[in-house]
């Protein structure tokens, strides 16, 4: 009897310990995912965007735009050494793709950078955009951030808040099959 007392005390014992440290591993995960989502310092909000579909041009307010109406047909996420049209780049926006827009003159180790990040993960938008307001800027539906470098920690922090983030109008569209080649 009693080594079957010991043996039950054993394995109770165990699975209790199991228990916990399951729920101290789903606190610490939760946490560094919070952390990893929160939006970097110096995000500017914008709201009450429109989201209607037009094929006529449309004058933005914000240079990129983050929002408002758009072309019918998105942008497909990728990589661009050409500027796109804001219209469809702001479709994909729509979909939840984070659009970073570069001045055409940034040095090509940036460039690099930012042809690595598209071809990393799915809804990246990039392209060259003269008269910037900065050297790169971030940009999400309803959100955007000036940056003076991609040497910047706040863009990796703006892409893991911004991709797909809670600011997305249409979770789930694509963000492929749209208009545009990306290059490689």
């Amino acid at each position: 009897m009693d080594k079957r007392r010991r043996r039950t005390s054993i394995i109770v014992t165990l699975i209790v310990l199991l228990f916990i440290g399951g729920f101290v591993a789903l606190v610490l995960v939760d946490r560094s995912q919070k952390a990893a989502s929160t939006p970097p310092e110096g995000v500017e909000s914008f709201s009450n965007l429109s989201r209607n579909h037009t094929t006529n041009p449309v004058s933005y307010p914000q240079s990129p735009p983050v929002g408002g109406d758009h072309n019918p047909v998105w942008q497909n996420c990728g990589f661009y050494d050409k500027p796109i049209q804001n219209e469809n780049g702001v479709h994909s926006l729509e979909h939840g793709a984070v659009w970073i827009t570069y001045q055409p003159d940034l040095p090509s180790e940036q460039v690099d950078t930012l042809r690595k990040l598209a071809q990393s993960q799915d809804y990246i938008l990039v392209s060259p955009y003269p008269d910037l307001p900065a050297p790169v800027v971030a940009s999400a539906w309803g959100k955007q951030l000036q940056l003076d470098s991609t040497n910047d920690p706040r863009l990796e922090q703006f892409v893991s808040a911004f991709r797909l983030g809670p600011q997305t109008q249409e979770p789930g569209a694509p963000c492929t099959a749209g208009i545009g080649e990306p290059s490689r």
